[in-house]
Formats: C-alpha cells, structure tokens, sequence
C-alpha cells in the first residue's frame, strides 16, 4: 500500500512537471509561430491571466507531497528524493505563473 502511494505520488509530480510545455504552448493567446510581435506597450503591461491548468498541477503537486511526507516509512531514500522533486515541480510551476504565456 505504502508503496503503491509512494510510485503513484512521484508519477503525478512527472506527469505534471512533462506536461508544462504542452500547458504553455496551448494556452489561448500564445504566440503563434509567423505571428507578428507584440508592440512595447502591450509588453510593459501584461495582464494578470488565469492558468487552470497549471494551479490544478500546483494543487496536484502539493496534494503529492504531503502523501509524501505522511508515509511512516523513509523508503531508503527514495521518499525523500521524491519529495525534493516535488519540490522542484512546484518551483517551475510557480515560476511560469509569474512568467505567464
């Protein structure tokens, strides 16, 4: 049980973390290949979007973790490890809703 929890919360955080740039090329509004550029002012004053689908990862991600830290066992390392790449996951995830489209 303990490890089933444990392969299935590392396999959330890499679905998630290997579907970040599929999320960003398809979300509405980004730039597409030939299109012309964006003018300057347009570009000092983006608007705050709203990413569904990068805060359900984030939401995923932190649900993961705290599976993670639950678990009574060290798993000889491996839980730890999985934790740091949760950890990872959730920095990127962050950063891009700061960087946006």
């Amino acid at each position: 049980m303990k490890r089933t929890l444990i392969s299935w919360a590392v396999g959330v955080a890499l679905l998630a973390a290997a579907l970040l740039p599929v999320v960003f090329h398809a979300q509405p509004g980004s730039p597409r290949p030939g299109a012309p550029a964006a003018t300057p002012a347009a570009a000092a004053s983006p608007a705050p979007q709203h990413h569904p689908r990068i805060e359900a990862a984030i939401q995923n991600l932190e649900a993961a973790r705290r599976e993670l830290q639950a678990a009574p066992a060290e798993f000889h390392g491996h839980r730890v490890k999985a934790i740091e790449h949760v950890d990872r996951a959730l920095q990127e995830c962050h950063k891009a809703l700061e960087v946006g489209p």
